[in-house]
């Protein structure tokens, strides 16, 4: 199925700019004017909403519009912008991507290239396989219960157990991979529950065997082929890196609270951290926290910083590839403490950014630097 994209705008050079782009990636394009625009994002489904904030009053309607309609389909927003001071309004008005105007074809195809790859990629998320299998449900600190599966994606499923659960407890699983021998025993957490014992569960820390075992089954049940997984972006420069988290400069950032997953490659050392999108500076960069939950993704951050540091002027390689728009809960740190044994100051001004223009983001990361460089000497 084409993914189909609404764009608003008065400007016709940039719709005909931004439709061509569009068409490029696959998206099927309606354009139409605002008015028109908050009825038809009532009465058809769109994966992309692009708004052009010339008339910052109507484009915020348009994207509320949207966002109420959208009844948990996952819809990616995307301002055209004049005034770049405006930015962080726009962002709290519900936007996920900004692209400055006046656009150029090779602006627009940078951050239309990480909108189309988290389109994508929630498509693919979106796709749940019927099923029905016995499950065993534990919660935690409690007594099994069985159930009934009734469907399966890569990042979840939808459960019929004999006693009702609770939203957000944290739970594990055990069922056979239906038409195999292959028992899978995913963590997770509630995400919603009815009284009559329905439920559905967001896996939680899937190990790579087990997420890739699932991605295959999915491929291989689903009623129809599911989108392939989006390119990484490859044309990203890893600048600043500390155990809780990185800033990456690329024309193609992923917007603030997206899940992604990173991969940092120097020498013989691959690591890969999950992370969310903390800060996001459009067609330069993004602030990225790591969802280091284990003393284990710890200590694998903290190995490839020692080699980093052992071998001045190594330049890594570095791969983001899109999880989710919104990074599930367990990768929501913001309010955790930083516990690594000394300050991190690069995740406290990730975590702290929202009262920074992006001038001001920069300067006190290139004071970090310089901090840092005089006390290594």
């Amino acid at each position: 199925m084409t993914l189909q994209a609404l764009l608003v705008s008065k400007d016709d050079e940039t719709s005909a700019l931004l439709g061509s782009v569009l068409c490029e990636f696959g998206l099927g394009v309606q354009c139409c004017s605002y008015l028109d625009a908050i009825c038809r994002v009532t009465e058809q489904k769109f994966d992309a909403v692009i708004v052009d904030y010339d008339d910052p009053h109507s484009a915020a309607l348009v994207l509320q519009n949207a966002s109420q309609a959208s009844s948990g389909n996952t819809v990616v927003t995307v301002a055209l912008l004049s005034d770049k001071t405006k930015v962080r309004n726009v962002f709290g008005a519900g936007a996920n991507f900004v692209l400055y105007k006046p656009i150029s074809v090779p602006q627009a195809q940078a951050s239309l290239r990480a909108a189309t790859a988290l389109l994508k990629r929630e498509r693919r998320r979106a796709f749940r396989v019927p099923v029905q299998v016995p499950v065993e449900v534990r919660v935690q600190n409690g007594a099994n219960i069985e159930g009934i599966l009734l469907d399966l994606s890569e990042d979840g499923m939808d459960v019929l157990t004999a006693q009702p659960l609770y939203p957000s407890a944290p739970v594990s699983a055990r069922f056979v991979l239906p038409n195999t021998d292959t028992e899978v025993e995913p963590r997770g957490e509630v995400a919603w529950a009815n009284p009559n014992g329905q439920s559905g569960v967001r896996f939680v820390d899937l190990a790579e065997n087990l997420r890739a075992s699932l991605k295959t089954w999915v491929g291989a049940n689903s009623p129809q082929l599911p989108p392939e997984d989006p390119e990484p972006v490859a044309d990203c420069k890893l600048t600043d890196l500390s155990l809780g988290g990185c800033y990456v400069e690329t024309e193609s950032p992923f917007p603030e609270r997206a899940g992604i997953v990173l991969c940092l490659k120097a020498g013989d050392i691959e690591v890969k951290a999950d992370g969310t999108v903390r800060v996001m500076h459009p067609e330069f960069g993004m602030g990225i926290e790591f969802a280091s939950r284990t003393a284990e993704q710890r200590e694998a951050v903290g190995n490839f910083i020692d080699f980093l540091t052992s071998r001045p002027g190594t330049c890594p390689e570095l791969l983001v590839t899109p999880r989710a728009l919104t990074a599930r809960e367990d990768h929501d740190h913001s309010k955790v403490p930083i516990t690594y044994g000394t300050e991190d100051s690069l995740l406290s001004l990730l975590r702290n950014h929202e009262s920074l223009t992006q001038e001001q983001f920069l300067e006190e990361l290139r004071k970090q630097r310089t901090s840092e460089q005089l006390t290594s000497s």
